[in-house]
């Protein structure tokens, strides 16, 4: 991985609140693109708060700068930058009784391109994107994680990630929840959806790095990271858990 390369993504001095609170405390950070980025941390560090926030959560307040493909985008709301090409996977999948998988997605791609897909071309992209990731084309049909397991949400997300193509995507603990099994096929499901994308993937544990494998691993803790390496460090904390770290320590400069 090229890591002077053109950034997808980049955000700078990062800060989020809710309310007079501060959860993010200053976040650098740059990622090519197909580049995959892990971001580890223990619970309550505020890496979901980072996610939700860098895709424009109303519900907090955010300073700094927000850039994709060099495009300032943080005073965007989030339907308008996941229409210029950010994706969010949820750590917990909403379910919308009443709308199908199938309705769902096409209109998701008609916002995300910018115009009505035709029916007989949307049926193609389903069809192909269901069988290139594995995933029962009875769920067409289905409403949008009505009844679904969580290894079924997981799979439809990652399948919305693959028919959307974003420039950059942000997956909130998508191991959460998931058996080694489900596991694996939703791994399969992220390399195959990621392509040119930029990927940060934010997790507690490094077990889906072995079937994701990150070019970068960021260690998130007190709201900001404290430290930045290679896959290596995933498996460092692995063994020595996050004790060993300062939380008060902040990594200088952007990390890619």
């Amino acid at each position: 991985m090229n890591r002077d390369a053109q950034p997808i993504f980049a955000c700078r001095d990062v800060h989020v609140f809710v309310g007079d609170k501060e959860i993010v405390r200053g976040v650098d950070l740059e990622i090519p693109a197909g580049a995959k980025h892990a971001l580890m941390g223990p619970n309550g560090s505020g890496k979901s708060t980072l996610a939700a926030a860098l895709m424009g959560h109303p519900s907090y307040r955010v300073t700094g700068e927000i850039r994709l493909d060099g495009q300032p985008v943080h005073e965007l709301a989030a339907d308008a930058r996941a229409r210029l090409g950010m994706f969010l996977g949820f750590q917990y999948p909403v379910a919308v009784p009443g709308v199908s998988v199938a309705n769902f997605l096409r209109a998701a791609l008609t916002a995300r391109r910018g115009a009505e897909v035709p029916i007989k071309q949307f049926r193609q992209e389903l069809q192909a994107a269901f069988e290139a990731l594995g995933v029962p084309r009875e769920f067409m049909g289905r409403y949008l994680n009505d009844g679904f397991s969580g290894g079924e949400k997981k799979r439809l997300e990652i399948l919305q990630m693959f028919l959307l193509r974003p420039r950059f995507a942000l997956l909130d603990e998508t191991d959460s929840g998931l058996d080694i099994d489900a596991l694996k096929i939703v791994s399969e499901g992220i390399n195959r959806a990621a392509g040119e994308a930029g990927v940060l993937l934010v997790t507690h544990y490094q077990r889906i790095l072995n079937f994701v494998q990150p070019d970068r691993v960021h260690v998130f803790m007190g709201g900001r990271i404290v430290r930045s390496g290679g896959p290596e460090l995933a498996r460092e904390l692995e063994v020595r858990g996050y004790d060993w770290l300062d939380p008060a320590a902040a990594v200088e400069g952007v990390t890619r």
